[in-house]
């Protein structure tokens, strides 16, 4: 098995094909340890509180996409997720804990309970990912190729059958009975983003070029505070647990507007309105009663912002943040091309519908890494001619600062057909493939607004937008 991809979600999944008894190769454009899984802020949710229960999680994740939710998945995700802790922890990871030895549970915003699993205050990916990276490194039945970057998916006879890489020294494809793709997500196509570079939909063009469908491409959540910071700090994300401990949004001029819990596109939204109502670029986040202590490392980039919270209202607006849709997979991670899994953010299970409930991706990555792992090692053995004259795809054209702005302000948090048009011509395929997919749907939902459909349509309630490898989309109600 061959898994591309080591943040949160490549690692797991590699990590649990291991244990099972597989082979497995780890690709990795990254030294391990620097995917962007590491910068993840948000924990894990999870029903762990006497008072929680998997249902009532499930609840608050319906209710949070917006009609959107393919409620099998999202079912899967709840049940689940308390076991991934569980195993986690006996993997390694130390997760928050409250002076009595119990897990200290977060409440963030769309959530009725306290539900969400820190490691480290807001720096949970980089605990987590260090953690596995090292567990990774020290498998004997892992192989890990750092520095080296899928180019391409080989389809042979219909079917998934190894990948082409570049970069550094070694092989340029690799064979392999199955392929797992946990490769990130796409919010770095748009210009102002929390994102790294990196994330710009890689992993969606290479198997969208093997014959994968892709789903819900014009759903990218905006997360409504990041800093609007000209000193080194833009973009930067503040997690929405500090929001959770107390934390305020208020308007230029000093008022309170929106429930600072609420779900995100609701939140990103009210900001927005704020921000074309008054004229004024951001709006403000007040810290100074939240404890710096529980928060260190977003209370140091702050810092380094020449910000200080403790004194100062922290500038911030929303930004591209997470993408909900991404390869179409079912609740074992198989895409439509038999041998080809993708978990994570680049795969789309429908969980997330039109508005991810907070800290449901970085479980996610873990419940269904592992269920990506255990398909796959069913999958049948590589034969030895999979490679015989296959060839890498053409490379697609590179992401300009042309097109990302253009996508930010074509199909940013609000848009409508005049200004998503224009992007169905734009260089990059990924740009085109998201504005057809925003184009096809008609109606306001979750973190897709049109200005010239403002209201939800019911006809669309639990559709999906499929982007089929002709490039046309086509509607799906997924069970």
């Amino acid at each position: 098995m061959t898994v591309v991809g080591a943040g949160a979600a490549g690692l797991y999944a590699a990590l649990c094909a291991a244990r099972d008894g597989g082979r497995v190769t780890l690709v990795s454009a990254t030294p391990l340890a620097e995917s962007a899984s590491y910068w993840a802020q948000g924990g894990l949710a999870a029903a762990l509180a006497a008072d929680d229960a998997p249902e009532r999680h499930l609840r608050d994740t319906v209710i949070a996409g917006r009609g959107a939710v393919r409620e099998s998945a999202a079912r899967v995700l709840c049940n689940e997720a308390p076991g991934i802790v569980k195993d986690l922890t006996e993997l390694g990871v130390r997760f928050d804990a409250d002076r009595h030895g119990r897990l200290a549970l977060g409440l963030e915003g769309g959530h009725s309970a306290r539900r969400v699993v820190h490691a480290g205050g807001s720096a949970t990916g980089r605990r987590v990912t260090r953690q596995l990276s090292a567990l990774a490194a020290e498998h004997p039945s892992i192989d890990v190729l750092e520095g080296r970057r899928a180019v391409g998916v080989i389809v042979a006879d219909g079917r998934c059958t190894g990948i082409f890489l570049k970069d550094a020294a070694g092989p340029p494809a690799v064979a392999s009975a199955a392929v797992i793709l946990a490769t990130g997500g796409a919010a770095a196509l748009w210009a102002r983003t929390t994102n790294p570079a990196g994330a710009t939909g890689g992993g969606l063009l290479l198997a969208h070029a093997a014959g994968a469908t892709l789903a819900d491409l014009e759903l990218v959540q905006f997360h409504p505070t990041a800093v609007a910071s000209t000193n080194g700090g833009d973009g930067f994300l503040i997690t929405e647990a500090i929001r959770g401990e107390g934390a305020l949004l208020l308007s230029p001029s000093g008022e309170r507007f929106v429930d600072e819990l609420a779900p995100r596109d609701e939140v990103a939204r009210a900001i927005q309105r704020v921000m074309s109502d008054t004229g004024a670029t951001s709006v403000a986040l007040d810290m100074r009663k939240v404890d710096p202590a529980l928060f260190p490392n977003v209370i140091t980039a702050l810092h380094g912002a020449g910000i200080d919270p403790s004194r100062q209202l922290v500038p911030v607006s929303p930004a591209a943040h997470y993408m909900m849709g991404g390869i179409a997979t079912d609740l074992e991670g198989r895409s439509t091309v038999p041998g080809l899994y993708a978990v994570g953010e680049c795969a789309c299970t429908g969980l997330h519908g039109a508005n991810r409930l907070a800290s449901n991706s970085l479980s996610e990555c873990f419940v269904f890494g592992a269920r990506a792992a255990r398909a796959a090692l069913a999958e049948p053995a590589a034969r030895a001619e999979a490679l015989t004259g296959a060839k890498p795809p053409p490379r697609p054209p590179a992401l300009t600062d042309a097109s990302r702005i253009a996508l930010w302000e074509r199909a940013g948090i609000e848009r409508d057909r005049d200004g998503l048009w224009p992007l169905r011509e734009d260089p990059h395929p990924l740009v085109r493939l998201i504005a057809d997919a925003a184009l096809a749907r008609t109606e306001s939902r979750g973190a897709h607004q049109r200005r010239d459909f403002p209201d939800p349509d019911p006809a669309f309630e639990g559709l999906h937008v499929m982007m089929e490898p002709s490039g046309r989309p086509a509607f799906d109600r997924w069970v």
